[in-house]
């Protein structure tokens, strides 16, 4: 049995690659949508904060739809092979 190293090396340098910008994506997503704490000086002991903006929230909605593109695309591999 002979293992050819360099396609076992590229599948994981492309697994790797791959797993980490969608974690990255989710990650930008998930703080997308994170409240903010409030800005000093207001509500005394009070531990109040703000909703994410607008522009957070599209971002991160385009992030969780990239993610979600992404599983589909490889579950579709998967299953078509």
């Amino acid at each position: 049995m002979s293992i050819d190293w360099a396609a076992l090396g590229q599948v994981f340098g492309v697994s790797f690659a791959v797993t980490v910008g969608i974690v990255g994506l989710f990650t930008v997503g998930i703080v997308g949508t994170s409240r903010k704490p409030a800005p000093e000086g207001g509500k005394e002991g009070a531990a109040a904060s703000t909703a994410p903006g607008v522009g957070a929230r599209v971002g991160a909605t385009a992030a969780f739809a990239l993610c979600a593109a992404a599983v589909a695309y490889g579950i579709y591999l998967i299953v078509a092979g």
